[in-house]
């Protein structure tokens, strides 16, 4: 439905829901990725192919995580920036570096298990731990080339009102819309079916052949289990959302209002409070590689239970007394 009048956005949702979230990511982000990163690099010369991926979706969490703290110090202070456009740049960037980055080396991994299943012999041998560091850096490289225009866009509005735009002011709305779209293809949607093309066929593969080993099924369900999680919950809404919002946001500009422009909105602040939960959920894929760190978390749930139940106990011995 088209109006003369467009209603006005309600704004303040994203006050409310956003520090939230972002506080938990940094917190159990931070302790999750450190942990795993550390468990890999205590084993850095046995480091596997797959496990050099995992250190760079690592990495990539890691450089996000550092930028989350000033964020919410921006949404505490009702969307006032304090630290000046280049910082804003930064942080978005980061923020790409992050999402795009995971996106890529989840599709890396999806690829290297298809190969390694589906091609074992023609493959062994020919992919090495310095094959993988390569390909590693030219995920970063791609990844950089496609966030870099948007540093460009306009993201501060100056000292009147001190927003940091995730995406850019109204006055470039239309242009942004035109490279959003484009960097959805190319940074997300072709992923994606790379993804779903190497473990779809991975899966039929096994289901196929009786001889194949119970836990290697096992262990490529659990995977194909964590990708469906991150994709379904954290990129597909994002992405969709974004896209809608922008949208909607170039139809207020021409004065053309749509009932649902104000549900998009609060749709996209909740699906950007989704995708950052990428770098707590990716960690997983530590869980998933690293058969070590399963027997380290029963040891540290031990600790934690042992440690509860000498508190419980210390109040009784004290009244005793």
């Amino acid at each position: 439905m088209m109006n003369t009048s467009c209603p006005r956005v309600s704004f303040e949702f994203t006050g409310r829901f956003l520090p939230t979230v972002y506080f938990l990511v940094f917190t159990i982000g931070l302790v999750a990725n450190g942990w795993g990163l550390k468990s890999l690099l205590q084993k850095w010369r046995k480091l596997e192919i797959i496990n050099v991926f995992v250190l760079n979706l690592g990495l990539a969490d890691i450089l996000y995580l550092l930028t989350l703290p000033f964020l919410m110090v921006y949404y505490f202070m009702r969307r006032k920036w304090i630290f000046g456009d280049t910082f804003c740049k930064i942080t978005r960037f980061c923020f790409n570096l992050n999402l795009y980055g995971s996106i890529g080396f989840l599709t890396c991994i999806s690829v290297y298990r298809y190969l390694a299943i589906v091609h074992p012999v023609r493959m062994m041998g020919r992919l090495t731990v310095t094959h993988s560091v390569a390909i590693s850096i030219m995920v970063w490289l791609l990844v950089s080339v496609q966030s870099l225009p948007d540093i460009f866009y306009t993201k501060t509005s100056g000292n009147t009102t001190g927003k940091c735009y995730d995406t850019t002011h109204k006055r470039y709305v239309e242009d942004y819309l035109k490279y959003s779209l484009g960097w959805t293809l190319t940074g997300f949607c072709l992923p994606f079916l790379i993804t779903l093309g190497c473990y779809g066929h991975v899966i039929v593969i096994l289901c196929r052949k009786n001889t194949t080993d119970e836990v290697l099924k096992k262990r490529c369900l659990r995977l194909l289990i964590i990708l469906i999680v991150l994709f379904s919950v954290c990129y597909i809404p994002y992405h969709v959302f974004k896209n809608l919002n922008l949208w909607s946001r170039v139809l207020l500009k021409q004065h053309m209002c749509r009932e649902w422009s104000n549900g998009v909105y609060i749709a996209h602040q909740i699906s950007r409070g989704l995708v950052c939960l990428n770098s707590a959920l990716n960690p997983l894929i530590y869980l998933h590689g690293n058969e070590d760190i399963p027997a380290q978390l029963r040891q540290l749930l031990q600790r934690a239970r042992q440690a509860v139940s000498r508190l419980s106990i210390t109040p009784t011995q004290f009244s005793q007394v």
